[in-house]
């Protein structure tokens, strides 16, 4: 059995993750933890997801949850999964990490911390995002530089970071089957007098609004005709059901940082 500390319980994505252990074989969860000052803090996981009551408090200290567990999953923001992953390594815990929008500092921590205990770091842990990213390397590879590439990527008000860490995934899943370096070919957004395009560019578009839970369209444009292929996601419970199979793959394994395809690969 899997014991999983969700940190971030009380969030929308922390809650659909109780959710998804409750519904997964061979796993449960241990505990869950919440900023300090929470009015959640004491409360039961379960009853917290809307699920029934399964006896474990949220709790604000970190360091003990993560201590009673065998992986921690986090996806929350860049400096609280930090923190995760100190506690983690202190106590030579496992870890998923689905939060994004780290720069390349935090990136360097996250790379030293996975010398010392096995992560598990995904921009979507959807297990059809990473068909998708197969499929996009595939159709930039037949395709070549005859096509222009577009991305369009949505998602609700309230996400912090843009482009969406899976936008910016599939970008790179293109990007290197053309042989393209990524930061040097994105272009994110176009306003006023842009001039012609370039044929080597990446371009990104951002919608951010209500409710949505997340959608990417990847576009192909030749002279003609247009290759899209698309992830619509309508449940959160996709990514959530993702991470606790990556949770239950990851306890055990050796030092590393892993993807998701690693998990699909080796399941």
């Amino acid at each position: 059995m899997t014991g999983i500390v969700i940190v971030g319980a009380g969030g929308k994505m922390g809650r659909t993750l109780t959710q998804a252990v409750g519904d997964a074989a061979g796993a449960q969860v241990v505990a869950g933890t919440e900023s300090p000052g929470s009015s959640l803090i004491g409360q039961d996981l379960g009853v917290v997801a809307g699920i029934q009551a399964i006896g474990v408090n949220i709790s604000e200290s970190l360091e003990q949850a993560v201590a009673q567990s065998q992986v921690a999953i986090d996806f929350t923001r860049p400096l609280v999964t930090l923190s995760t992953l100190d506690a983690c390594v202190a106590n030579g815990c496992a870890a998923v990490v689905g939060t994004t929008g780290f720069d390349a500092d935090q990136k360097a921590r996250i790379e030293d911390a996975a010398k010392k205990i096995p992560i598990v770091m995904a921009a979507n842990f959807s297990v059809g995002v990473n068909v998708c990213l197969k499929l996009l390397h595939d159709a930039a590879a037949a395709l070549g530089d005859d096509y222009d590439v577009e991305i369009i990527e949505a998602h609700h008000r309230h996400k912090v970071d843009a482009p969406s860490g899976t936008a910016l995934a599939m970008g790179e899943s293109v990007a290197h089957a053309l042989g393209r370096d990524l930061e040097k070919v994105a272009v994110y957004g176009r306003e006023g007098h842009t001039g012609e395009r370039d044929t080597q560019t990446i371009g990104f578009e951002t919608i951010r609004g209500g409710d949505i839970v997340g959608e990417h369209t990847v576009m192909f444009i030749g002279t003609g005709e247009r290759v899209e292929i698309s992830h619509r996601a309508t449940s959160r419970m996709n990514f959530a059901a993702g991470a606790v199979r990556a949770a239950q793959w990851v306890a055990g394994r050796a030092p590393g940082l892993y993807n998701m395809q690693d998990v699909l690969a080796r399941d």
